[in-house]
């Protein structure tokens, strides 16, 4: 039996506890660093697996890192559980059917991101065992991946300065080797701070803190043109000072998050959007402070750790899925707009095929897709050692991230099937590379030439801390 195929079969003979996990962490989704009942089901599978467990990890208490083995080489399995706010859905119907409750759904699909880690992490534990081979491997339960930036400052905190290699995967409508490109991004909220009046009676004494904010937006909206075509501004109102307008607001507060190809040029960026902040306050008269939320920086890639895992994907085959789960797909995919289903070719460079619902193939190594990316604090354990990633497919070809239609998928068999088959590619992954010292050796070589030499230097100020306790909307 080949070393694949024996840990593939410890995968197997786990997959329903480990589908039952995933179905309960996505009927209990929880918003950033709040995530304390789903790092608590991690905890429990974690103790059932025999794993030495540390928690509280970085000082983040829905953090957590389970390890087994000895010696050797430390393989690093990254899972995540956070949800999203405003996409809560009913699951398994082809139609938009919130849920009560406060709106909250797993729109990301980490409630199969986590489990999928936790699922090969045990699966690569037990090969280690069994063999009598020398390495560890943990894994880590990372929250606040949606917006908190949690492995930023695990990685700041030193959770993997002794990690050899490190290993992820994220639900997705194909599977293959992710490509390794995301955009470094922060988050900062900008609060101004004005003076109330009377609107009618004194205008003239009050100075309006809600103006500066739509002065600033204004502004970085007029710079769009003016930045690079691949960076991206995003802003949300956390405060828009209050629903009277017979009172000049003396507080408004607006969060922004500025992405952009790499460190460089987001600095560059993030300096201009302060100016313009500036600006607004000075036209104001109103005064401004801030304060980041969160910053991650770009992911880097790993040529042999791609080859790696693709190799792994190429002796598994694509997920086998079965007419009930193509005929449900189906069903989701008449939800999504024509554009919807080519924009999740393109975005793989993968020939459209427009008669399929669900991936049947593996997505060629090095093939490019269409820009639009987005943004992920893989990015910074990626700076920090040797990282590579997995696409999974887990839902119907073509939909949307962040959408009613990755909630409704989420406890599918599909999604099931896709988790399961993914675990295998990252535990086989993990046990070629403990077997094999000089692929790590090259990793580590490939990395060293990526970084130019340079340690890690974390994009977060030096005072910023996580935002425990607050929601996506504080």
């Amino acid at each position: 039996m080949r070393n694949d195929e024996e840990v593939w079969r410890s995968v197997d003979e786990r997959k329903e506890a480990y589908a039952a996990l995933s179905d309960r962490i996505w009927g209990m989704p929880e918003l950033c660093y709040n995530e304390h009942r789903s790092v608590a089901e991690h905890i429990a599978m974690l103790e059932a697996e025999g794993f030495a467990i540390t928690r509280d990890v970085a000082g983040i208490p829905t953090a957590v890192m389970g390890e087994a083995g000895e010696g050797g080489p430390v393989i690093a399995i990254l899972g995540e559980y956070d949800a999203l706010p405003g996409l809560s859905q009913e699951a398994g119907v082809a139609e938009h059917r919130p849920l009560p409750g406060d709106g909250t759904g797993h729109g990301c699909g980490h409630n199969l991101l986590g489990s999928a880690s936790l699922l090969a992490a045990a699966a690569v534990k037990d090969f280690l065992k069994a063999n009598n081979l020398p390495g560890r491997v943990r894994y880590y339960g990372c929250p606040a991946e949606e917006g908190g930036a949690a492995k930023g400052f695990m990685v700041r905190e030193g959770a993997f300065d002794d990690v050899d290699i490190a290993i992820s995967w994220h639900p997705a409508s194909f599977s293959g080797v992710n490509d390794a490109i995301s955009l470094a991004n922060t988050r900062i909220d900008f609060s101004f701070t004005g003076r109330a009046a009377h609107a009618a009676s004194s205008p003239h004494l009050g100075r309006s803190a809600l103006d500066a904010v739509e002065l600033m937006n204004v502004g970085v909206n007029y710079m769009r043109e003016h930045m690079p075509s691949d960076a991206r501004i995003h802003y949300a109102y956390l405060n828009a000072g209050g629903i009277a307008p017979n009172v000049v607001q003396s507080q408004a507060k607006v969060r922004y998050l500025i992405r952009a190809r790499n460190l460089l040029e987001l600095n560059a960026l993030v300096t201009r959007v302060r100016k313009i902040a500036d600006g607004a306050a000075l036209m104001t008269e109103t005064t401004v402070s801030t304060q980041v939320i969160s910053a991650v920086s770009n992911l880097l890639g790993n040529s042999p750790l791609e080859q790696l895992m693709y190799d792994n994907f190429q002796r598994l085959g694509p997920p086998q899925f079965t007419d009930t789960d193509k005929a449900f797909a189906a069903e989701i995919q008449k939800t999504l707009t024509e554009e919807d289903i080519l924009s999740g070719y393109r975005r793989q460079g993968v020939t459209p095929d427009t008669g399929k619902s669900l991936c049947e193939l593996i997505v060629p190594l090095g093939a490019k897709g269409a820009g639009m990316n987005g943004s992920t604090d893989v990015g910074d354990v990626s700076w920090k050692v040797p990282t590579v990633q997995a696409r999974g497919a887990t839902y119907a070809i073509g939909t949307p991230g962040h959408s009613w239609q990755v909630v409704a998928q989420g406890k599918a068999p599909a999604a099931h099937t896709g988790m399961v088959h993914v675990a295998k590619v990252m535990a086989g992954t993990a046990v070629d590379a403990l077997q094999n010292p000089e692929l790590i050796a090259r990793a580590k070589a490939d990395h060293a030439a990526r970084t130019g030499g340079r340690p890690y230097v974390s994009p977060l100020p030096a005072d910023a801390k996580p935002a425990l306790g607050m929601s996506l909307s504080e």
